[in-house]
């Protein structure tokens, strides 16, 4: 099939002017792949902002010609696009929030490669200097407020849910924007749009001019995420890890609707940095929430952590069906003691310091056949160390579902095999059966071909 593509030359939009000729020879550099090639599949993904795909493998063999080069000039730095998909311009001049998404990519990407990779300054072995890296990340992008007040939510839940799933998170984003909330998410469509969309509408009302609509990605998501066009404040983590530090280090509180492997991935994360003793006393609002269609889906993601995780994580979060309106109020009552927390310790209102984030959920995981093979899933370990390796389970699922490494994976070696005990396993394949009955784990009429084998 023949897709429609343009070429262009586009000027930065007020987010990276300027770039020193090391930096643009290492991007300019094709032949050992690396920088270039992250940066190019990246800069695809923002391009085709809209499009309805969840597949980072069919994404990069749809637009095999494209092409992106930054060009020095006497006054700062030009990109020029070839081969680059054409529903990202209108009359042909590129959409500006597109373009604005993509001098975010290349901020980061340069960033990230010339002041984080190999700098001794931040030890990336260190549960500490991964934290300070993820600030400094956030910082670059301009994204941290100091001067404002505690009012970021964080939204997850996923791009694969149902019209009436979909128009809940509007109302709930309409509901949290009415109380002059900000949101947050992956940036991608589906439950990351809805919230912030509604938002836009509460904001509106309420004659919020600077409303924040951040979003959050990382380089093996964003082509099967594209960020949808309500983002202002686009950031590109280096991993998956470092991209959920982020959420919970910058969101005051959290709201997950409907999703499927990587919104469980989401939870697990969350739930097992809850679970660990020193973060006992930190107040994190946690709600999960959905129309009354969602019950069964929430009373099947509650089952699981109860069974896997016990009564103590059931404990950390509130499940609530089918009220908006209760949901904001809740949350923004939520925000208020994390305020008053962090008010009596001291600690920053933009960026939790004080969250104990174990490095067992920093260190990247890479889902290889072995790796995956390799995890330790019993109830024989204390429960967040239990939490950090169903988080790398799920996260295994999501990289072979749609992105474009874990795709050809299981394309090359076959299924991911997920060993465990039985009273692990048997709620994880219940779980996860459930998301493919409910068409949880593809975007609607796409065949789902599971990626995993439960091995008990």
């Amino acid at each position: 099939m023949k897709y429609d593509v343009v070429d262009a030359l586009i000027n930065p939009e007020g987010r990276l002017e300027v770039l020193s000729r090391v930096e643009v020879n290492r991007l300019l550099d094709t032949s050992q792949g690396g920088l270039y090639d992250l940066f190019r599949s990246c800069s695809l993904a923002v391009l085709n902002c809209g499009n309805a795909l969840d597949d980072g493998k069919e994404l990069l063999e749809r637009y095999r010609s494209f092409g992106i080069r930054v060009i020095q000039t006497e006054r700062g730095i030009k990109l020029e696009l070839t081969g680059a998909p054409a529903h990202a311009f209108v009359d042909g001049v590129m959409i500006k929030g597109i373009s604005e998404h993509l001098f975010a990519v290349l901020r980061d990407v340069v960033y990230v490669s010339d002041e984080i990779d190999g700098n001794p300054k931040f030890d990336l072995d260190s549960s500490d200097g991964v934290t300070n890296a993820v600030f400094h990340i956030l910082r670059n992008a301009r994204i941290l407020r100091p001067m404002r007040n505690l009012n970021l939510v964080v939204c997850w839940g996923g791009h694969s849910i149902t019209r009436q799933e979909y128009d809940y998170t509007k109302e709930a984003g309409y509901q949290m924007g009415l109380r002059g909330l900000d949101i947050c998410t992956g940036c991608g469509p589906g439950a990351m749009k809805g919230p912030m969309k509604g938002a836009t509408i509460g904001h509106a009302k309420q004659r919020i001019n600077d409303g924040q609509y951040l979003g959050i990605t990382e380089p093996g998501i964003i082509a099967a995420e594209s960020p949808n066009p309500i983002v202002n404040d686009l950031v590109i983590m280096p991993d998956i890890e470092k991209r959920l530090e982020a959420f919970v280090r910058t969101g005051h509180g959290i709201v997950v609707f409907p999703g499927g492997a990587g919104t469980t991935e989401e939870i697990l994360y969350l739930l097992g940095i809850l679970l660990h003793p020193d973060n006992a006393s930190i107040p994190f609002p946690l709600i999960f929430t959905g129309p009354e269609s969602a019950k069964e889906y929430f009373k099947n993601i509650d089952r699981f952590i109860t069974d896997t995780l016990g009564f103590e994580a059931q404990q950390r979060y509130r499940i609530i069906v089918n009220d908006p309106q209760r949901v904001a109020r809740e949350m923004h009552a939520g925000i208020r003691q994390v305020r008053d927390f962090r008010k009596a310790h001291g600690d920053a209102y933009y960026f939790n310091w004080m969250l104990k984030i174990d490095e067992e959920f920093q260190r990247p995981f890479i889902p290889t056949h072995e790796n995956m093979r390799s995890l330790v899933l019993s109830k024989d370990q204390e429960r967040h160390a239990l939490a950090a390796n169903l988080r790398r389970a799920f996260s295994g699922v999501v990289a072979g579902n749609v992105k474009d490494e874990g795709i050809r994976a299981i394309e090359q070696h076959g299924h991911f095999e997920i060993h465990g005990d039985a009273n692990i396993m048997d709620p994880m394949d219940a779980l996860l059966s459930s998301f493919v009955d409910q068409h949880r784990m593809k975007l609607p009429g796409k065949e789902y071909v599971p990626c995993y084998r439960v091995i008990r």
